[in-house]
């Protein structure tokens, strides 16, 4: 692995640093409109499009089997898992979901000025879908991270999906992993059509109105096209995956070069960044590194200091942020932007990946300026009920009476006023609309 020497004179410079980086890994190719020709044909022939487009695409002409797992298949598949790898799920979801549940809000509820209330509810949506990748290999961590946190957020049923192989089959350990995280529901399907089915409902596949996970371009896409018609709520867009290390003097070297190839061992399309005022260090991590045959683009950063270190971090925005030394470790509160922030050298990303409770599904390509991981928020929503007794209605509603009639809104003074106890007056007729 080679990475690029890049140095950052002052924090000023960090944004457009930030972007150079980003630029090491090429924009994927637009695949909007054969996704949105996919996303129709489901929704137009349901069921027989879905499984026509997983023979074309998952199981390489094969007969698929049929879409929905039965239980007896999840049950055989997790009572059939290796031992060793059923204790390390059973630890990853104890803590996941222990975490998970930290995201659940007590429902919260104030009493206004003029004596009405408007208590803030937190309601969890009725059904949600966990996307899981197939590709190289099985994940069943990812039904982890989605299933689980969906559970733990009160979901009532929780479906899962996942691309079959060549076998027309889901692995083993994903069916093993969807029966211990506690799915509703597992259906043989991937891409863009299985998209369609969890967005448009199909015979066999009833619709949900979340759907989230990792996945190729094709889920993004279709993931982005369904949400953006108002079908469902999405996790975000996933892209390629990222880590940045910052690393202060005397930091273990090591270490960060074993995170930084961890890192790598998702595609060539992962970027890595070590960021560093120590050039000692990235000297140390330039050599080593260049001696290992691994995928991975990216670069590494020499700054005049750990707050020209942290400026970077903040403006990169990435995925997962490691700060390794005291002096780095110390930069912690002063973080802003990170998907997932991991504290000293035993901090490892990929304690993040399975079993340290926190979600690996993070916001990439520099969302974290503004989105989160997925967490029990996702398949939650507020909902505020107001109650406002009759002494309250009175005194607010000249306030918003002027306030509609302002705006033009005539029925809704009207709607207003019509709440006020008159004495000894019976309800005044509606007025007809002002002309406008």
């Amino acid at each position: 692995m080679r990475l690029e020497r890049r140095t950052l004179a002052s924090a000023q410079g960090a944004a457009a640093l930030a972007a150079e980086l980003r630029a090491l890994v090429p924009a994927g190719a637009s695949v909007a409109e054969p996704v949105a020709a996919i996303l129709a044909d489901v929704r137009e022939r349901g069921d027989a499009a879905v499984v026509e487009l997983t023979r074309r695409h998952d199981t390489g002409g094969a007969e698929p089997k049929p879409l929905r797992v039965d239980f007896d298949e999840l049950e055989a598949a997790l009572a059939g898992l290796d031992p060793q790898v059923r204790a390390g799920l059973e630890v990853a979801a104890q803590n996941i979901g222990v975490v998970a549940a930290l995201g659940v809000d007590d429902e919260r509820e104030a009493t206004l000025g003029h004596g009405q209330t408007v208590r803030l509810r937190e309601v969890p949506v009725r059904r949600a879908a966990v996307y899981v990748p197939g590709g190289r290999a099985p994940y069943p961590s990812t039904v982890l991270m989605g299933v689980v946190t969906a559970v733990a957020a009160g979901v009532e049923e929780v479906v899962l999906c996942a691309p079959p192989g060549h076998d027309g089959d889901v692995h083993p350990a994903i069916l093993a992993a969807a029966e211990l995280a506690g799915a509703s529901e597992v259906f043989r399907m991937g891409g863009a059509q299985a998209v369609a089915a969890l967005a448009f409902g199909t015979e066999t596949v009833a619709p949900v109105d979340v759907i989230v996970g990792p996945g190729s371009l094709w889920v993004q896409e279709a993931k982005r096209q369904v949400s953006a018609a108002g079908l469902v709520g999405i996790d975000g867009f996933a892209g390629p995956s990222d880590v940045l290390v910052v690393l202060d003097h005397g930091a273990d070297v090591r270490l960060a070069a074993l995170d930084l190839r961890a890192q790598a061992e998702h595609g060539a399309d992962s970027l890595v960044i070590a960021v560093s005022p120590d050039a000692t260090a990235l000297d140390a991590l330039s050599d080593g590194l260049a001696r290992v045959d691994e995928p991975g683009a990216g670069a590494l950063v020499q700054t005049a200091d750990l707050d020209d270190a942290l400026a970077l971090a903040n403006a990169f925005a990435p995925e997962h942020l490691e700060l390794i030394g005291p002096g780095a470790e110390a930069l912690a509160p002063r973080v802003r932007n990170a998907g997932c922030l991991f504290v000293g050298s035993t901090g490892a990303t990929a304690f993040g990946d399975y079993v340290a409770g926190s979600n690996h599904t993070l916001p990439t390509d520099g969302a974290a300026r503004f989105a989160s991981g997925l967490s029990a928020r996702h398949f939650r929503r507020r909902m505020a009920e107001v109650r406002i007794p009759d002494a309250a209605a009175a005194t607010l509603a000249p306030a918003g009476v002027a306030i509609a009639r302002a705006e033009g809104f005539e029925i809704h003074a009207q709607s207003m006023e019509a709440r006020v106890p008159r004495q000894g007056a019976r309800n005044p007729p509606l007025r007809e609309n002002p002309p406008s």
